[in-house]
């Protein structure tokens, strides 16, 4: 008796809940933290969100990809990015909040964006910025608008390029097909 052999195929299709579309372009962290802040301001915990965005920085849909602790929220790429790239987004903006009141990125907020930027960039999808809110405060810290956006980009790129330099170079002769060959 012969095996069946068939190919299931699999369908994903984003279903959004609410509509958060903007037609204004968010084109500084003063206009995104307007966009975005009555939705974080008053939370006792950290919320980390991501608005996916068109070319335009017009808002396609906004997700929260983690709940936290007073302190800190997890954040894996695999979360973060889900929803941006069953919205088509071009870019996307992080922001979250410090329920204390202080909006010093910590150390783990520059890592997690840092890697972020580096998944973007592997995926096609811009990281803009990454903005911190303080709590009801209205204060905010943006990453991009601190020039740490960039920073990270050409960290990415200089890393890159130390690590595509050995791919790129002919292997040796005797390498070509094997070392036995």
């Amino acid at each position: 008796m012969k095996p069946n052999h068939h190919l299931d195929f699999v369908r994903i299709k984003l279903i959004t809940e609410k509509r958060l579309y903007s037609e204004e372009e968010l084109t500084s962290s003063q206009k995104v933290v307007q966009f975005i802040s009555k939705e974080l301001a008053e939370c006792d915990r950290e919320v980390l969100c991501i608005l996916n965005c068109n070319a335009k920085c017009q808002v396609i849909n906004m997700n929260v990809v983690s709940m936290g602790s007073l302190t800190e929220t997890l954040v894996t790429g695999r979360e973060l990015f889900k929803s941006a790239i069953l919205s088509n987004a071009r870019g996307v903006i992080l922001i979250h909040n410090h329920p204390s009141g202080n909006f010093t990125p910590s150390k783990e907020d520059f890592l997690v964006t840092t890697k972020m930027c580096i998944g973007g960039d592997i995926l096609g999808i811009d990281v803009w910025d990454h903005i911190i809110i303080a709590g009801g405060s209205g204060k905010r810290y943006s990453m991009a608008e601190q020039g740490k956006m960039q920073e990270f980009r050409n960290r990415w790129k200089e890393a890159g390029e130390f690590v595509a330099d050995p791919l790129f170079q002919p292997p040796a002769k005797e390498q070509r097909f094997g070392k036995h060959l």
